[in-house]
């Protein structure tokens, strides 16, 4: 329980439905590292006040789990190195690959807990006994505009057959609506923001305050090697970016590339953005295994990024090509690649930084 809107009204519905309900909130780290959480957005006071109005109106036990450390380790401060290497990173995923669906589903089983059920919307399948494969798929939520299997593309077979997403089958107007029929305080709470250990949610602040030796100007160049200018610090920048290059001439130009290796940024034209592929690695098969040879599917290189056909060929040791069957004008590095079949997400991998 965050507090918000989604993870009340999925503990008012798995009430509802006679579930035997224990609402648990996540002590996340927030810049600062305050004991009591206050510059966590995800955590901040006010919220864990909500979260305990509302599990006493639904006569719940409530627990608060310290998991700053782990948080830290795992979400903050890979965060910071992958803006040091070049890439542009989602905390989003790492969160929740180490944090919900690792450590706090542990901790819930260890409390005698058979499953964890959070306000994500996404949708699980159970398959039939005897289809060969895992027994469990992860579906995009019934709401386009708030699906958030992009995120949970981390998930494994194990967390599936613990996992429940109760309002994964609403739209948000329709949570909003459950939550005021069932008069929970937080229906017109707004909406939870990315980048929740962010006191001001600057990254280019702190970025710059936790690793100063990343953030450091440089050349910028086109891509036949001539040099336009300087840039202020590679973390400042992403691939497919307009605003903020300071180059002039006829013509927009936009990010193509970030060399961390010679703190040199490589911009050009639209003409010369996009590409049709991409390698992927630590890839996860939310089945469990790879497919044994190439697929057609729609993948998606960011989480509010359209779905676009290419042919996905499946490699050892974590590894995934992707080819696109039109240019992409944004692919980063450290975004992931997310592969699905209709409605059916079938995993996922981080996008790989080629080789210069």
């Amino acid at each position: 329980m965050s507090g918000g809107v989604d993870s009340s009204v999925a503990a008012a519905l798995l009430k509802r439905q006679s579930y035997e309900v224990v609402g648990l909130m996540l002590r996340l780290w927030g810049e600062a590292g305050s004991a009591s959480c206050a510059l966590n957005r995800c955590c901040s006071p006010e919220a864990m006040e909500q979260a305990r109005r509302v599990a006493d109106l639904l006569d719940i036990p409530f627990y608060v789990i310290d998991a700053q450390a782990p948080f830290k380790a795992w979400v903050v401060d890979h965060f910071v190195a992958q803006y040091a290497a070049g890439l542009t990173p989602n905390p989003c995923l790492e969160c929740n690959r180490h944090i919900r669906w690792d450590f706090l589903l542990n901790k819930a089983l260890s409390l005698g807990a058979t499953h964890l059920a959070t306000g994500h919307y996404a949708r699980i399948r159970a398959l039939p006994a005897g289809a060969p494969g895992a027994a469990y798929q992860l579906l995009k939520g019934a709401d386009e505009q708030k699906d958030q299997s992009y995120v949970l593309s981390v998930m494994q077979p194990t967390h599936l057959s613990h996992a429940l997403f109760p309002v994964g089958e609403y739209t948000k107007t329709q949570v909003r609506a459950l939550a005021r029929e069932m008069q929970l305080p937080v229906a017109n709470r707004p909406e939870s923001q990315d980048l929740c250990f962010l006191a001001d949610g600057d990254y280019r602040r702190f970025i710059g305050q936790e690793a100063p030796e990343a953030v450091r100007p440089g050349p910028i160049i086109r891509t036949d090697g001539r040099i336009v200018g300087t840039h202020a610090g590679l973390p400042f920048y992403t691939i497919g970016q307009r605003k903020g290059i300071g180059i002039p001439g006829p013509e927009p130009m936009y990010v193509i590339e970030l060399r961390p290796e010679s703190n040199t940024l490589v911009v050009g034209i639209g003409a010369e953005l996009g590409r049709d592929r991409l390698s992927a690695g630590d890839v996860n098969w939310i089945a469990g295994e790879p497919p044994s040879a190439p697929f057609r599917s729609q993948v998606k290189i960011r989480y509010k990024a359209a779905p676009a056909w290419a042919t996905v060929s499946p490699g050892s040791d974590g590894l995934a090509e992707v080819v696109f069957d039109t240019l992409r004008r944004d692919i980063t590095p450290g975004q992931a690649a997310v592969f699905y079949d209709g409605e059916v997400c079938l995993g996922g991998g981080i996008i790989q930084k080629e080789a210069v």
